[in-house]
């Protein structure tokens, strides 16, 4: 394991495109402007608010993380992004009812200035939504070839030098792999053939990696997440990231759960459901893109567990997870948990947990993070799929036959241990017998 030879430095404008620009791509849009002209703080952000400590606690070296690695300053972001609706991102903002008012006239000059490029969107793929703002094409390679046409505009006319990509749309329907993702010369013929099996979101992935440019897929879509791309990813020599943002009922999952297993807790049963009325709810209130959902929800408590290393204590509990659309809550999403634990000699206990969370608001400075990070890993030349950024994500995408890591504080540990590795600092094990020889 070799560290870094080089990190390119920061060089020019750094262009973020987001495939989808509703509430979480608006709310991140208005939130990076808003800090940039001194309104408000990116709170939420480790790339913008976190430190890293570095050698031994004794050393009191705990700078920044921004000021330790090359990280593209907020100031140097321009924005760019795809819609099946052609509002501004004033007005999409106004209609996704986030943020409040006054913030968003704050920054209402510069969101009115951006315009999302047409879409490329499928009905089959999300039902609940259909929009007049999309390309046409005479096959998905033609489509894939025009979104590479904008991405060469928009650096072009942005006068923008590196570029990273962020999914901020729609959960798309569940679909299994099929042989058409198998290989990226099976994927092509796909395209040219306009293959049913190809969903939008891997439309967009392959035509970012063909530009050169790292793609974060933010929902439990395919998107980069099969052989082909992983494939395309390292021929091009370009980072990929997903999949799924962690926010809300998951977030607390990860934060819970190796909790109960570090005291070994047992557990009889979780039970999760939520309300929410977003654009995202109503998507997911179609039963193909809900599946899309729960597959990524329900993987989260079995490998922080490990029933098969723990069966008296996790080989039988039951884990249920429901969403339900309801357009008062808005963006304000209500998870509730109930939690049937239990401990020594097998007495019962129970946890319950009402999150009145706000999605966006989790959202947002993911996007941030996720953006400046696979802009340093690419200028790093560490291409393919970068796990240590799992920290974001309710399921991580690893190398084949490799599990992922869910637990909360492995991940920070991993992702913190990465930046180190990257600057050649020691990684941190906290074994600590150093401070008592």
């Amino acid at each position: 394991m070799k560290t870094p030879q080089t990190i390119a430095p920061v060089d020019g404008r750094l262009g973020v495109l987001l495939p989808g620009m509703g509430a979480v791509a608006t709310t991140f849009i208005a939130g990076v402007e808003l800090a940039r002209r001194g309104h408000a703080k990116p709170f939420g952000s480790l790339t913008q608010q976190g430190t890293i400590r570095l050698g031994k606690r004794t050393e009191n070296r705990s700078p920044r993380i921004h000021d330790f690695v090359p990280i593209a300053p907020m100031e140097s972001i321009e924005f760019g992004a795809w819609d099946i609706f052609p509002d501004d991102a004033f007005t999409a903002a106004t209609k996704a009812g986030v943020l409040s008012k006054d913030h968003l006239a704050l920054v209402r000059d510069f969101l009115e200035n951006i315009r999302p490029m047409t879409a490329v969107f499928d009905p089959g793929y999300v039902k609940k939504l259909d929009g007049p703002h999309v390309k046409r094409g005479a096959s998905k390679m033609d489509l894939a070839e025009q979104l590479m046409a904008d991405i060469d505009a928009f650096k072009r006319d942005r006068g923008v030098t590196r570029c990273v990509a962020v999914w901020c749309g729609s959960t798309e329907t569940w679909r299994p792999t099929t042989e058409v993702h198998q290989t990226l010369e099976a994927f092509e013929r796909g395209l040219r053939e306009s293959s049913d099996d190809i969903a939008p979101s891997a439309i967009y992935a392959y035509a970012c990696l063909r530009r050169g440019v790292p793609f974060a897929n933010g929902a439990p879509n395919l998107a980069v997440d099969f052989p082909a791309m992983h494939e395309l990813s390292r021929r091009e020599g370009v980072a990929i990231a997903g999949k799924d943002f962690k926010t809300g009922q998951t977030l607390m999952k990860t934060i819970l759960a190796p909790g109960f297993k570090a005291r070994l807790l047992g557990l009889d049963g979780w039970y999760s459901t939520n309300i929410l009325g977003n654009r995202d709810g109503e998507v997911l209130d179609d039963p193909d893109s809900f599946k899309s959902k729960e597959v990524s929800k329900l993987g989260v408590l079995e490998h922080i567990l490990q029933p098969h290393l723990y069966p008296d204590l996790y080989g039988h509990y039951s884990h249920v997870v429901r969403i339900n659309y309801y357009p008062p809550r808005g963006d304000n999403k209500e998870g509730w948990d109930n939690i049937d634990i239990f401990g020594w000699l097998g007495y019962p206990m129970q946890i319950k947990i009402d999150f009145l969370c706000r999605d966006s608001i989790l959202a947002a400075p993911i996007v941030l993070d996720l953006a400046l990070f696979l802009d340093l890993a690419q200028r790093a030349g560490m291409s393919g799929v970068q796990e240590w950024l799992s920290f974001y994500f309710k399921s991580p995408m690893t190398a084949p036959d490799l599990y992922p890591e869910h637990d909360l504080f492995i991940q920070l540990m991993k992702l913190k241990n990465t930046l180190r590795w990257m600057r050649g600092e020691d990684l941190i094990t906290h074994l600590g017998l150093e401070y008592y020889d």
